[in-house]
C-alpha cells in the first residue's frame, strides 16, 4: 500500500468545532481532562491522506492534531472563540 493509500482517522465534525460547541454549552473554558475526553470519544471517519487534505481545503482551516489536542486547542480557541 502506498503512502497515498494509507488511511487516517479524520474527526467529523472537526475537533475545533466540537470543542467550541462543548465550551460554549459549558459556559466556561474546558479543562484539559474534558478536552482529552472529547478528543478520545469524537466521531471519526477513515479516509486516505489525499481525501483528508481536500476536506481540510474545503473546510478552510486545519483541524487540531488529536495527539497534541490540549496545546493546539489553547491556541485555536483564542482565534475561534472570537468569531
Amino acid at each position: 500500500m502506498s503512502e497515498e493509500e494509507l488511511l487516517v482517522l479524520y474527526p467529523v465534525p472537526s475537533l475545533i468545532a466540537t470543542l467550541l460547541q462543548s465550551e460554549r454549552a459549558k459556559g466556561s473554558p474546558l479543562t484539559e481532562n474534558e478536552v482529552l475526553e472529547i478528543t478520545d470519544t469524537c466521531e471519526v471517519i477513515a479516509v486516505s491522506r489525499d481525501v483528508a487534505q481536500r476536506m481540510d481545503e474545503q473546510r478552510g482551516y486545519l483541524d487540531i492534531d488529536p495527539e497534541n489536542c490540549w496545546v493546539e486547542w489553547q491556541q485555536a480557541r483564542t482565534v475561534f472563540m472570537e468569531t
